[in-house]
């Protein structure tokens, strides 16, 4: 054992030493790369990237007019749509992929619907969601949460259809009503799986408020890459 204990910092440094060379490489190909004209003319060098992403976080929340804004308030902005999107989502999938994994039936009538629907692109939602919502804020909280729910119910549905049939039977037998086996059995046993697809659906949020945001404009992370492209500023979306 303190064998072991001795090797694992070792591993970690060398890992740190190697992700620090790894790092320098890219950063001198890049800086070379675009002071020898190997790149676009449009691709900026490295060092004026850091310093243009400098001025952006030493200033995050200034705001000279509406399409002027810090960095900070497209931040805050696309965070609360992902949070709120990813929440809802959350909602939905959870409770649906309990009832899914519980009835077996269930299960092989919602199936169609998820393979379906699941595949469905991102922006694919935008239209239908400005049609019913009539709204940019809302359908970009529609849009995260139909795209991002799906992980999660997958993920949850087999969770519980995975639970050890030998721990509903104990329940059965002692007499524990559903709710309490739920909450007390199937739950902690699906977990994991409920939490793994948690965070793939958190990703998958995240990336889709970029495209959805570049789209339906306003403020936001996405409507920040967008126009700082239609302004040549390429220093600013690498940032």
């Amino acid at each position: 054992m303190a064998a072991i204990q001795r090797v694992l910092p070792t591993h970690d440094y060398q890992a740190f030493a190697l992700f620090l060379l790894i790092l320098a490489t890219i950063l001198i190909f890049w800086e070379y790369g675009a002071t020898s004209g190997w790149f676009s003319p449009l691709m900026p060098s490295a060092k004026s990237t850091f310093t243009d992403f400098w001025s952006w976080v030493s200033k995050p929340f200034y705001v000279k007019g509406t399409n002027d804004k810090g960095i900070g308030w497209h931040l805050i902005t696309s965070l609360r749509r992902v949070a709120i999107g990813f929440s809802v989502g959350a909602a939905i999938a959870i409770p649906s992929g309990i009832v899914i994994g519980l009835f077996p039936v269930a299960s092989k009538a919602f199936d169609p619907f998820i393979q379906i629907l699941k595949p469905v692109s991102p922006l694919a939602w935008l239209p239908i969601g400005l049609g019913l919502l009539q709204d940019s804020e809302s359908t970009a909280i529609f849009v995260i949460a139909i795209t991002s729910l799906w992980p999660t119910l997958i993920n949850t549905k087999f969770g519980v259809s995975s639970v050890d049939p030998t721990y509903l039977e104990v329940t059965r037998t002692l007499g524990a009503s559903q709710w309490r086996t739920i909450t007390k059995v199937i739950l902690p046993a699906a977990a994991p799986s409920i939490v793994a697809g948690m965070r793939i659906s958190a990703g998958i949020a995240w990336l889709v408020i970029v495209a959805a945001e570049i789209l339906l404009g306003g403020t936001g992370v996405g409507y920040f890459v967008w126009n700082e492209w239609n302004n040549l500023s390429i220093t600013s979306i690498i940032t």
